[in-house]
């Protein structure tokens, strides 16, 4: 597998962009991941899809170094945020996972009121002038389209939401403290159609302002949702490029075997 950088179209440089850089992955002995080179571009929404057992998740997972929290992990490469390194000694993990949030597979607010789980960060990061904490918590909740559902009770338990409800709290949660970017490990596939719906909708909205990472098995929903397309195969990036390519006229027949469905 070439190890050559994928890039998509060539564009402007917002904030936001994530470069990678001969990114390798490995549990123990054993490489799960790699080596992997891509450009992100700011501000769009890029979809990761592939086989289950692929890398798509472990991918991800190296784009704010959540895999540092896996026992015997180990992460070789480079991964830069608008330039700037998020790997080395220096570099504070936990300000990493601010500017990169994630949202995972399956919601999981926290057993405090709708309010406390969107201030949990900003409280963590020391906020605690009670004014500006509700401005950002509501900002937050517009931002994941909750507020109208939630605002007469905000000091209710979250666990009372929906499934639906509770994930674009998640995602509020992730938007509390101002990231750059949003890493999502399919969002929608514990949710009905109608909440799918919501969250896909949301993801349009979001890329507006932040740079989206989606992890998907679903074909149809990466189709919609996403500007660029990686296929990720048995730890590799096989290809990376603008969706409407990937799913129309890919450059690998590996691609096109897994978009048309003739295996995975």
């Amino acid at each position: 597998m070439s190890t050559s950088i994928a890039t998509a179209q060539p564009l402007d440089t917002p904030a936001g962009n994530l470069t990678v850089s001969d990114l390798s992955v490995f549990y123990g002995g054993k490489k799960a991941l790699g080596p992997v080179s891509m450009n992100i571009p700011g501000k769009q929404v890029t979809a990761l899809i592939g086989p289950s057992g692929c890398g798509k998740s472990t991918f991800l997972r190296s784009l704010n170094r959540m895999n540092e929290l896996i026992p015997g992990c180990r992460v070789e490469g480079v991964v830069k945020l608008d330039d700037e390194p998020i790997y080395g000694s220096s570099v504070d993990a936990v300000a990493v996972r601010r500017r990169i949030g994630m949202v995972f597979q399956k919601s999981n607010p926290f057993p405090k009121s709708i309010f406390e789980n969107v201030a949990y960060g900003l409280r963590i990061g020391g906020l605690r002038e009670r004014s500006e904490l509700g401005g950002r918590v509501e900002s937050a909740l517009r931002h994941a389209a909750l507020w109208e559902e939630v605002k007469e009770r905000l000091h209710e338990s979250a666990l009372g939401l929906s499934g639906g409800q509770q994930q674009r709290l998640c995602i509020a949660r992730a938007l509390a403290v101002e990231p750059d970017v949003i890493l999502m490990d399919e969002p929608a596939s514990a949710l009905d159609p109608i909440a799918t719906a919501h969250i896909e909708e949301l993801i349009h909205e979001l890329a507006r302002e932040y740079t989206v990472v989606i992890v998907t098995h679903n074909m149809q929903q990466a189709a919609r949702v996403s500007h660029h397309t990686a296929f990720f195969y048995m730890g590799d990036l096989v290809e990376f490029d603008r969706t409407q390519v990937i799913f129309t006229k890919p450059s690998q027949s590996k691609t096109e075997d897994y978009v048309t469905g003739r295996f995975g």
